[in-house]
């Protein structure tokens, strides 16, 4: 973590939305999501949301040996985006408790918010998380 690591740090990050991140893309195996409409699908706009606060935060930390997990997520999905529309995550960094931060999120697609929430992210080192992943991959552990 580096000094600079506050609360106040803001990030602005777009994505035009295509075909490959809409409902029926999420789980291509599963005949309920290709029968839904082609739209900005929730988990890929998670992620979105979730790769607006990596972006903001990779400057603050010592990336990559440093990195950041989701660990909570509470935001709406109040509007259906189609492909061809460019997003927009406007995140701010309000909480540093240690290594788990807060942020307020909002996404918005040109025409209307989409989104709004907060999101949790902790900081983790890569090495040592890697290690504890080996772990649990072990056979009668």
């Amino acid at each position: 973590m580096k000094d600079t690591l506050k609360p106040g740090l803001k990030y602005e990050h777009k994505f035009l939305v295509p075909p490959t991140k809409t409902v029926p893309a999420l789980y291509p195996e599963a005949e309920e999501f290709l029968a839904m409409p082609e739209v900005f699908a929730t988990g890929f706009m998670v992620g979105f949301l979730e790769w607006a606060c990596i972006k903001c935060l990779n400057p603050h930390i010592d990336w990559p040996v440093e990195q950041t997990v989701g660990t909570h997520i509470n935001v709406s999905h109040q509007a259906a985006t189609p492909p061809g529309l460019e997003v927009t995550a406007t995140v701010e960094l309000i909480e540093v408790d240690g290594r788990r931060l807060v942020f307020q999120v909002e996404a918005h697609d040109g025409v209307e918010v989409i989104s709004k929430g907060r999101h949790e992210r902790f900081i983790i080192n890569r090495e040592r998380f890697d290690a504890r992943i080996g772990e649990k991959r072990k056979p009668g552990t």
